[in-house]
């Protein structure tokens, strides 16, 4: 190749494997300034003069610097945990919501935490998780393979012999809580038997062995093999649950029953878990509810909560009846009240409680949903916030992957998140928000900025075509308050995640704050 001499000599070459063995294509881009071109020309931020000065940053910082100064290390005993996921909660997920919920200043109620880390959430076979074997890192505090929950990587996908072996379990923080007499509980707005909120009590070589019909479709013996669903019900963990809110209904319903809310069952096995679990509690204070009126309506002296609010998923927040589905922040709530009285109250409580949606909407390219989920998983931590006392109870909040959304482009301070963030060398616009790959790809010529970027339902831009978007594979953040959050600090593996708070809370078979001898102190640490 001849070069005119009058180019530049800023020359770049940037070689793509397409993952075969012809499939190499070579892009020579002959201008660096092609590759970084300078921001457009900015309408000028009209938000408040004293921006222009040095002054406003410096005096701005300078009240940030003497907070810090204040903070102290918190080494009481972590009486209470509750631990947040936003499932595929990325970083440029966080970035985005705050724009949509206002501004690029604006913060999540998380992000005022005093302590925070990254969290690096590879899996034993797989370097971008899933959300079953994240799932039994930060809960169990053991890596895994892709899509097996609660077993160790002994155990393969799909292996039920391996899977019931006992030396194969993985049990969790709630497991170990329980242990030790405290109350546990898990929320999500996604099926109680799905991967994350699973994490906390089941053993299972597949993700997707939710009820007894899947395991034998996959060639097992269901009673050898037992699903998710039964593991809830009648499993060791499960079984001793306090509180149980979300979706997923259908996963506890033998094939042709409807229940009061129209939801159809999927079992194989002709059981009707939610008639067991009742009966499993029979002489305790146990309270079934499948809409938001009777979680509301929980009586205050209730030992046992099953709140099954949909079918499968639950609804997207953008798409719920207010008045007969509860949100996160309400689900939050009662959750809360129920752990901390009653039998045991004293002893103090863990919560598993996830924003589920926040990946769905994601693998669905809907941005829209899937930031609101997100401030949805705020506003339900903001809840915990006001109902117990940082002095003794550890909040930590994370995520368990990430996924393909991205911001870029130069557009102007306070531009809309949603809408164009600047042109391309054809004069067309191009969005802030994309997404490596999904179901939103368009296919050459298509004129995003002829779309209406606003519609809820909008599936964002993909650039290779997938009917669902892939997860991520960097780093996710993790935000902490309470006794003992300065723990999380650095790049950590996420298994590490756990036995942090085994060690605030004093459960679990490792090192604790209470053990006897092992106490470490914070300057020893």
């Amino acid at each position: 190749m001849v070069y005119n001499t009058k180019m530049k000599l800023h020359v770049f070459f940037i070689v793509m494997c397409y993952g075969t063995l012809s499939g190499i294509k070579a892009y020579v881009i002959l201008d660096d300034r092609q590759m970084h071109p300078p921001p457009p020309k900015r309408i000028k931020y009209r938000m408040t003069d004293v921006e222009s000065t040095g002054s406003y940053w410096h005096e701005k910082a300078q009240a940030v610097l003497k907070q810090k100064l204040k903070i102290r290390h918190n080494e009481n005993i972590a009486k209470n945990v509750i631990m947040f996921i936003g499932d595929g909660m990325s970083i440029p997920t966080l970035t985005a919501t705050r724009m949509y919920m206002g501004a690029e200043e604006d913060e999540l109620i998380f992000e005022r935490f005093h302590h925070t880390a990254l969290s690096k959430t590879y899996c034993v076979d797989a370097q971008t998780a899933d959300s079953a074997c994240s799932a039994t890192a930060y809960l169990g505090g053991v890596k895994a393979n892709i899509a097996t929950i609660g077993v160790t990587a002994a155990v393969e996908l799909n292996d039920c012999d391996e899977m019931v072996k006992e030396e194969n379990h993985v049990h969790s923080i709630a497991s170990w809580s329980q242990a030790v007499g405290k109350r546990t509980g898990i929320v999500t707005t996604s099926t109680v038997t799905d991967a994350s909120p699973s994490g906390t009590y089941a053993h299972i070589a597949n993700r997707l062995w939710q009820n007894d019909t899947a395991v034998t479709e996959a060639g097992w013996n269901a009673t050898k093999c037992r699903d998710i669903a039964y593991q809830l019900i009648k499993g060791k963990t499960g079984s001793k649950f306090n509180f149980i809110l979300g979706g997923g209904s259908q996963m506890f319903l033998p094939i042709g029953h409807e229940n009061e809310a129209g939801s159809r069952g999927t079992r194989s096995d002709g059981r009707n878990l939610i008639e067991e679990w009742l009966k499993d509690k029979k002489n305790q204070k146990a309270r079934y509810v499948w809409n938001r009126d009777q979680l509301l309506d929980v009586p205050e002296d209730a030992e046992y909560v099953l709140g099954l609010f949909s079918e499968g998923y639950m609804p997207y927040n953008l798409d719920r009846n207010t008045s007969s589905t509860p949100s996160l922040a309400e689900m939050t709530e009662a959750a809360i009240k129920v752990v901390s009285r009653g039998n045991g109250a004293e002893k103090g409580f863990f919560l598993f409680i996830e924003g589920g949606r926040i990946d769905h909407g994601h693998h669905a390219a809907l941005a829209h949903k899937a930031l609101d989920e997100t401030v949805e998983l705020s506003k339900a931590i903001e809840k915990a916030l006001e109902m117990t006392n940082e002095d003794d109870t550890l909040i930590v909040v994370t995520a368990d992957h990430a996924h393909t959304l991205s911001m870029s482009g130069y557009p102007e301070r306070n531009n809309e998140i949603f809408e164009i963030a600047g042109k391309d060398t054809n004069g067309y616009g191009y969005l802030t928000l994309n997404y490596a790959n999904g179901p939103g790809y368009k296919p050459k010529g298509h004129r995003v900025d002829s779309d209406d970027t606003n519609d809820k339902d909008y599936q964002f831009p993909g650039i290779y075509n997938l009917t669902s978007e892939t997860h991520g594979a960097d780093d996710v953040g993790i935000f902490a308050n309470g006794p003992w959050a300065h723990l999380y600090s650095g790049v950590i593996e996420e298994n590490t995640i756990p036995h942090i708070m085994a060690y605030a809370s004093c459960v679990g078979p490792g090192l604790t704050a209470c053990s006897k001898g092992n106490n470490v102190k914070s300057n020893e640490i």
